[in-house]
């Protein structure tokens, strides 16, 4: 019986000139009559790589030296960088990152759907440091190192990177990782002790231990001089979500954010799906806002509306809004909020977006406005039974931008929608995350 022989990568390293940026951010050049992706490097450079894995139609690769560097490239900031996957585009410049997510962005659109919108918004940009708020961190005992890992995996393994601090992370979490690291190292199931997730409101951090053992009662008490030490507070997770209990039994306030210029404050969950920078998620509240032109006539659908985060601002300005969402959990919270905030002219359904035999009466209704915020598969099912006859705006905020293509060419080549403007948004600096939201308008 005969094996499929592995392909031997090459020892040395190869030099090699780089044409163009993939859509991940590794730089494309042609060798060999291939197309080798290279991480690291970045257009117009020449480089020194090692080959990382050799496939029939393309090749890939990582920089080990630079010999000609762009004008965008910048000096990474984080020592890790390279190694920890968390960030895949700090060696270079922020601003060149945006040029180069609106070109992703515009590609895409003309790719995936034919269409191209008639003028670009002015990206929306925030700190590109400590953004991050909500984070799955990997921890992982590692016998030949004789420590815990405790951090985002490397760039293209399934190892957890070594790591000492982080600089996208919130500095209460990312300047932490030492500390976690010896916590766990200290308890008994240091070695049953998969996945940290962190969860940082406007004003608690929150951390779900995952454990594959029973938590003992020294254990306990090790985590609970943690969190005195440190102000975080602890929730264990034994097996699935629903098993999740806080630590202790002592009074807590739950998370928070604040969505300050329109009055809301929207509680969550550590779990919950939520933005992780709040500082672009305020500003993109508030582009969606100007953007549909509120006015208190207005009958406004959110789809995929999660804990409410656009539909209780939206209706601080109209006379009502229906938000949809799947999850029945987070309904029940959006509800919590809606009374929460005073809010009286909001309603929530439960339903399944993306069930293409869906019936619900809300799709009987009219509504001036539509907001759409779906997950990366995209809100194709739910568009094609809308009848937007009588809207007069559609904003889709959106998390992958072949889908939004995708969505954008159903709009204007079935809706009869035109797409006014289209941008992105840097939630994830660093990273080849696009964040983008598209004005549609009826022709």
């Amino acid at each position: 019986m005969s094996r499929k022989r592995k392909n031997r990568l090459p020892a040395e390293p190869r030099l090699a000139v780089i044409d163009s940026l993939s859509h991940e951010g590794r730089g494309v050049a042609g060798i060999d009559g291939k197309t080798t992706f290279i991480h690291g490097a970045l257009p117009g450079e020449e480089v020194m790589f090692r080959y990382t894995d050799r496939h029939s139609r393309f090749d890939e690769g990582y920089t080990v030296e630079v010999i000609k560097r762009s004008e965008e490239r910048h000096d990474p900031d984080c020592p890790h960088f390279g190694v920890c996957g968390g960030c895949s585009l700090q060696h270079m410049d922020s601003a060149a990152q945006i040029r180069h997510k609106q070109a992703v962005l515009l590609e895409q659109f003309q790719r995936f759907g034919g269409v191209a919108p008639e003028q670009l918004f002015a990206p929306l940009t925030g700190p590109t440091r400590g953004y991050r708020r909500k984070a799955r961190l990997g921890v992982k005992y590692v016998a030949k190192k004789a420590k815990v890992l405790v951090g985002f995996r490397e760039i293209y393994s399934r190892f957890v990177a070594d790591i000492d601090s982080c600089l996208v992370l919130h500095p209460a979490v990312g300047e932490l990782l030492p500390a976690l690291q010896d916590l766990v190292a200290s308890l008994s199931i240091y070695q049953r002790l998969p996945q940290i997730e962190v969860a940082v409101s406007d004003d608690q951090i929150v951390m779900v231990v995952r454990h594959l053992e029973p938590i003992s009662d020294d254990d306990r008490e090790k985590l609970a001089a943690f969190e005195q030490a440190h102000g975080v507070i602890f929730f264990l997770q034994p097996r699935g979500p629903d098993s999740i209990v806080r630590l202790s039994d002592t009074a807590f306030p739950g998370l928070k954010y604040r969505l300050p210029e329109h009055d809301i404050e929207i509680a969550f969950t550590a779990t919950d799906f939520t933005q992780v920078n709040t500082d672009i998620n305020r500003l993109m509240v508030n582009r969606v806002i100007e953007l549909l032109e509120l006015h208190d006539t207005d009958r406004v659908l959110d789809l995929f509306c999660g804990l409410g985060n656009f539909t209780l601002p939206m209706a601080r300005y109209c006379a009502g809004v229906t938000g949809v969402e799947g999850d029945a959990a987070l309904i029940e919270r959006a509800k919590f909020n809606a009374m929460h905030n005073g809010i009286n002219n909001a309603e929530f359904v439960v339903a399944n977006l993306m069930d293409e035999f869906l019936q619900a009466a809300f799709l009987q209704q009219t509504y001036s406005k539509i907001l759409l915020d779906p997950p990366r598969s995209g809100a194709r099912e739910i568009i094609e039974k809308l009848d937007l006859s009588n809207t007069e705006t559609l904003v889709y905020v959106s998390c992958n931008p072949a889908t939004l293509a995708r969505d954008a060419g159903i709009l204007v080549n079935m809706k009869h929608m035109r797409l006014l403007q289209a941008g992105v948004m840097d939630m994830f600096p660093h990273t080849s995350h696009v964040e983008s939201i598209a004005l549609f308008k009826h022709q």
